[in-house]
């Protein structure tokens, strides 16, 4: 693994040391996080030639880590893990603080349904279990949980320092998010399974961890508990009863109904798409999941996402194309994500190695009104702002994305 990829160094007190010993073994660390907390106050980040704050966290459980200073993220260098676009490119900033709350131990996430009900005395559950949507500006559902664990991971973003991006690379990122903070006031990284890379060598942990995570679930005494999980979908399959999901890097398959399946493929339309199976596209998953009495786990509501081979999320096989010529190029860039703000005007892409940074926008229906309308008020708005803009206007020839290219232009 090359420096470069390890991110930038940070200085904790007196101390240098590179931020992927600190995320990979931060216990070992400890006592360099207090004395850094105690005698400074904050961490510095040094992907500039100037230091830029970090703010020392420790949860409940004693476990430090650092994260990014409010206000701050755009300051960062565009490849180091605390660089961020500006709040107005992410959903996030639609919602509320009661939904995502960031403390000095941590981030405390509301889940817009619960993961542990009540059982009266005949085993029967109470309630529905789901909240209406009006509340999900104070909760977060899952696509919006799944593009948290993607934005602060910082896999919305790809700079032609990084080496190509595996599921290794993705997973190890998404566990370290899931250790960092709480979801509906329990740990997250109890109630969320990241699928991990299957190794031969590694399968005797791998099925540890997964019975661990099993266990945590189904009925305990008068509780019924459910637990997340986020993975790469690799196929859906009919069953008698309804589908059987098959994930990537996984042996035990996951059960729906065909009801929820039917749901599920016209709410994330791209991501099951001939379309994105023809250049090459991933399906990210993330399932809640419930044990049945048998032991099978059982999909009781999920969100899916399409995004390139280096597992940037994407909202058209349109946008997988871009994403894959924008690396091919060697071109640092971000992908702003909604959450649950559907009605946020965002670019498809940000180029950040640029300035100032450029906007791409990937135009793929053509004829329908409604759609030219949104697209001529997305250009007033850049106009408005001085934004730089590429286009792509699907049916014709893709633009040049090289930087000499638009640097000359």
């Amino acid at each position: 693994m090359s420096s470069d990829w390890r991110g930038p160094n940070v200085r904790m007190g007196q101390q240098i040391v590179p931020l992927e010993d600190l995320k990979e073994d931060p216990g070992a660390h400890s006592q360099l996080f207090v004395r850094a907390k105690v005698e400074v106050g904050y961490a510095e980040c040094l992907c500039q030639s100037h230091g830029l704050r970090l703010v020392i966290r420790c949860s409940s459980a004693g476990r430090y880590h650092l994260a990014g200073w409010p206000g701050e993220g755009e300051r960062h260098a565009a490849h180091c893990r605390f660089s961020k676009l500006a709040p107005s490119l992410s959903g996030r900033s639609g919602y509320t603080t009661a939904a995502i709350r960031v403390s000095a131990e941590g981030t405390s996430i509301r889940f817009v349904s619960p993961l542990q009900r009540q059982l009266d005395s005949a085993g029967h559950r109470s309630g529905s279990g789901v909240q209406s949507e009006a509340s999900t500006r104070k909760a977060v559902s899952l696509v919006g949980l799944l593009h948290w664990f993607w934005e602060e991971a910082q896999l919305t973003a790809w700079h032609p320092r990084w080496r190509k991006r595996n599921w290794w690379v993705a997973a190890s990122r998404l566990r370290q998010q899931a250790a960092e903070g709480v979801l509906n006031g329990r740990p997250l990284q109890e109630v969320v399974y990241v699928v991990p890379p299957y190794r031969p060598q590694d399968a005797a942990r791998i099925g540890e961890d997964f019975q661990r995570f099993q266990s945590r679930l189904g009925r305990h005494g008068n509780e019924e508990r459910r637990g997340l999980m986020i993975g790469e979908i690799k196929s859906v399959a009919p069953t008698q009863w309804g589908v059987r999901l098959n994930l990537c890097h996984m042996r035990s398959p996951l059960f729906a109904s065909a009801a929820l399946a039917d749901r599920v493929q016209v709410s994330y339309r791209s991501a099951f798409s001939a379309a994105g199976e023809a250049v090459s596209a991933r399906k990210i998953g993330i399932f809640l999941v419930e044990r049945s009495p048998r032991g099978y786990l059982t999909v009781v509501d999920m969100a899916a996402m399409l995004t390139s081979r280096t597992y940037i999320p994407c909202d058209s096989s349109n946008e997988v194309s871009m994403s894959n010529a924008l690396t091919e190029h060697n071109r640092a860039f971000k992908k702003p994500l909604r959450y649950d703000q559907a009605e946020m005007v965002f670019p498809d892409f940000v180029l950040v190695d640029c300035d100032p940074a450029e906007y791409v926008e990937v135009y793929g229906i053509r004829g329908q009104e409604a759609y030219e309308r949104r697209k001529r008020a997305k250009q007033l708005i850049y106009r408005r702002k001085g934004v730089r803009l590429i286009e792509w206007n699907v049916g014709e020839a893709m633009p040049s994305v090289a930087l000499h290219h638009r640097q000359a232009s």
